[in-house]
């Protein structure tokens, strides 16, 4: 045999038992990416978030458990859809709609995104990664464009002379330092005042549980035994009643039209129904704790995370108030003066403010929004705060130009003073 010949039927054989390898590993546990380009496999070779429970999380798979993709989605809608002001100081608040902020904010963040768009996109970012960055783009000293940057291409850090960089790595292999005046950073909460903490490594232990506990859900439908019941015969049925059952099972009493209805059983056959397990019901008790630790992480209450048993009362009007309070204000803060920061200059930082609109979540119904009102106006004897026009603002009505409509009049039980003598008998 040549030497050619050798390595021809060695490498032959090496491909007769390669199959075999190939084999074995996919029947062991493991990850699946779509390509070299999935965020997911560069966050693994970065470091990865293998849990206890064998489950691998990360920002990009953790969405895929509707818990979290409920908190993130709720969060987020929230902020982008409030509106987010630049208000002047001073005793007019008004809307500063000449400084370029304001267009930013509330018409046009860049050329493809709405402001809708922008504020979820970068609040999303901030809740699975812990950090949200957008970069700035000036001309002539004015913020002209937000542009939102992946938070796995940016690296955040202090220079040694106690200034913040951002390095942001391209698509093509480049990279751009950029300063602190040039990147929009909405962190998380962080330990070190630099990097925001990804809540979802922080509960990765849970989200490993609850992905685990899906995962045997799954394959008890596939391949788990799904009867109600079983029918128990003292002696051996003959093929004529065996066919004569099964046929009366399969056509008379399966599916949604045939629910409730009776069976006729022969040759002393009796029907016993199979109970749930402790097992089943432990399942189903830890899948909807594992629930409950999501939206603890994220600061949802129970009844936003649709739980079917939680009443839906008179009590969901403070529960809704008790998610803004401690579940959104905090980012509301965060946003404020991340944007005060960022994109106003020292002497504007002491003209104007960054302010959310949560009052849009708090209107309420029609009822209340006009028991409201009344008294803002002045009715039934309580002291005024808002005028006519001001109502009308609020509900998003046009001005009045009667007389009077700007001011805020007395209090409409109580008589205006006039310069008449008082009565005597």
């Amino acid at each position: 045999m040549g030497l050619f010949d050798f390595i021809r039927s060695r490498n032959s054989t090496e491909a007769q038992v390669r199959p075999a390898r190939t084999a074995r590993a996919e029947n062991a546990p493991g990850h699946v990416f779509t390509g070299l380009d999935d965020p997911a496999l560069l966050e693994m070779m970065r470091g990865g978030h293998a849990t206890a429970s064998g489950e691998y999380i990360s920002a990009s798979r953790s969405l895929r458990n509707m818990s979290v993709l409920r908190c993130v989605s709720l969060i987020s809608e929230t902020i982008g859809m409030l509106p987010l002001n630049l208000i002047e100081n001073g005793p007019d608040k008004r809307y500063a709609t000449e400084n370029p902020v304001y267009r930013l904010l509330k018409v046009e963040p860049n050329t493809w995104q709405t402001p809708y768009e922008f504020k979820s996109g970068m609040q999303a970012n901030a809740l699975v990664s812990g950090d949200a960055y957008a970069r700035v783009v000036w001309s002539l000293g004015r913020p002209i464009r937000l542009v939102p940057m992946e938070p796995s291409r940016v690296e955040a850090k202090l220079t040694d002379d106690w200034q913040m960089q951002y390095v942001y790595s391209r698509k093509d292999g480049g990279q751009v330092t950029l300063g602190a005046h040039e990147v929009l950073h909405l962190r998380d909460l962080s330990l070190d005042g630099i990097n925001g903490m990804s809540r979802v490594k922080l509960a990765r232990e849970a989200l490993g549980l609850a992905a685990q506990a899906e995962r045997a859900g799954a394959r008890l439908f596939k391949s788990g035994v799904m009867a109600g019941g079983a029918i128990e015969v003292p002696t051996e049925l003959s093929e004529e009643a065996y066919l004569r059952m099964k046929e009366s099972i399969a056509e008379r009493h399966s599916g949604a039209e045939n629910a409730g209805s009776w069976m006729v059983l022969e040759e002393g056959a009796a029907a016993k129904k199979w109970a749930n397990t402790a097992s089943e019901g432990q399942y189903l008790e830890n899948r909807n704790h594992q629930i409950e630790e999501v939206g603890r992480a994220f600061g949802v209450p129970r009844a936003l995370m649709m739980m079917d048993d939680t009443s839906w009362g008179t009590g969901m009007e403070q529960l809704g108030i008790f998610f803004i309070q401690y579940g959104l204000q905090h980012w509301f803060t965060a946003w404020e003066e991340a944007i005060k920061r960022v994109l106003l200059s020292a002497e504007e930082r002491d003209r104007y403010h960054v302010k959310f609109n949560e009052r849009a979540l708090l209107r309420g119904t029609l009822k209340d929004q006009g028991d409201y009102l009344a008294k803002a106006s002045g009715s039934g004897g309580h002291a005024p705060w808002m005028s006519q026009n001001e109502v009308r603002e609020v509900l998003d009505l046009p001005e009045s130009d009667s007389p009077g409509t700007s001011d805020v009049r007395p209090p409409s039980s109580q008589k205006e003073k006039t310069n008449e003598p008082p009565k005597t008998a």
